[in-house]
């Protein structure tokens, strides 16, 4: 131990005195009623006592609140602060030897888990920074072919696969860059669903709402809440549904559609990336794979619930 680095006790020892004193405790009592009884008077003994287990716990109370309740607490603030992505300073009291290891190993998990993210979405960027010029040459070029009139109809219909082909790649581009933007987003606080219901008809005017639980509590911001939400009711909508159900309860938000389903098939996929039935059409399969990145970054989780008809999402949201 460094001769600058403050004695901790150990865990062991901390337990140990706070046991050793509560049978020292019972010990004085016995001695003092025995010894000290016949001489000054059982009742002043008994409010000598008293005074000095009295002091003697609020002594014992102080030290283990030092030691371990102020440790732990710090200690769970700090990580509940880095998994809501606030910038929280690390703990500065540890109490006991075996506190502030574990302290040391969870700031050193944060420290690994942030750098982490902070690799991927560097790599996200370098990625698409130089995926996107090329992508857009390939753009440029169909169109300058398809103004072309020597092309022969096997050279229009190559060129037209190509330039579906760029756009599918834009569009993947873009999904990446908003699966990435979304995970690192934070979008903690509550929100309710009658607070959005105004927004949801104005970005989905082809859709009928049913609301059910509109003024309870989710513990997800507005505009979270918002993107999870636009993501799922455009995936119904694309899928022919006409119909989205939105029921809140404590910690649990379903969505229920009138689309024609999912099927078996496909149940264990539809949160895979770039899983998609769309593809012809311009589908990146990221839109469900961006909605459950998001949950998880925010200690939720989704899953296809049973329905008889239409496609059924429940939003599970962690127990505070």
């Amino acid at each position: 131990m460094s001769s600058h680095e403050k004695w901790r006790p150990s865990l062991w020892f901390v337990l140990g005195g706070a046991l050793g004193s509560t049978l020292l405790l019972s010990l004085l009592g016995m001695v003092t009623l025995r010894y000290l009884g016949p001489e000054i008077g059982f009742r002043n003994a008994a409010y000598l006592l008293a005074t000095g287990i009295g002091a003697i716990t609020v002594i014992i109370w102080v030290l283990l609140l030092r030691l371990l309740l102020r440790p732990v607490t710090a200690l769970q603030e700090y990580a509940e602060g880095v998994g809501a992505g606030l910038e929280t300073p690390p703990p500065k009291h540890f109490g006991t030897r075996e506190l502030r290891a574990m302290g040391r190993q969870v700031m050193g998990m944060a420290t690994t888990l942030s750098n982490r993210e902070q690799t991927v979405r560097n790599f996200t960027d370098h990625v698409i920074h130089e995926v996107k010029t090329p992508v857009t040459t390939v753009q440029a070029a169909t169109e300058l072919l398809e103004d072309s009139e020597d092309l022969t109809d096997a050279d229009r219909k190559l060129v037209t696969q190509i330039r579906s082909a760029g756009k599918q790649m834009q569009a993947q581009l873009a999904a990446l860059r908003e699966m990435v933007v979304a995970r690192e987003a934070n979008y903690h606080g509550s929100a309710q669903l009658v607070s959005l219901f105004d927004k949801l008809i104005s970005e989905h005017p082809d859709t009928e709402f049913n609301v059910d639980g509109g003024t309870i509590s989710l513990p997800m911001s507005g505009d979270g809440l918002m993107l999870v939400l636009g993501h799922l009711i455009r995936n119904s909508g694309l899928h022919g549904a006409t119909k989205v159900s939105l029921t809140a309860s404590e910690n649990l938000l379903v969505v229920q559609d009138n689309g024609p389903g999912i099927s078996e098939g496909n149940r264990s996929r539809v949160f895979d990336a770039f899983f998609t039935t769309r593809r012809e059409t311009g589908g990146t399969g990221m839109g469900l794979y961006i909605v459950s990145s998001l949950l998880q970054a925010h200690n939720a989780e989704i899953s296809l619930g049973e329905s008889e008809s239409g496609t059924r999402f429940e939003i599970r949201f962690a127990l505070k």
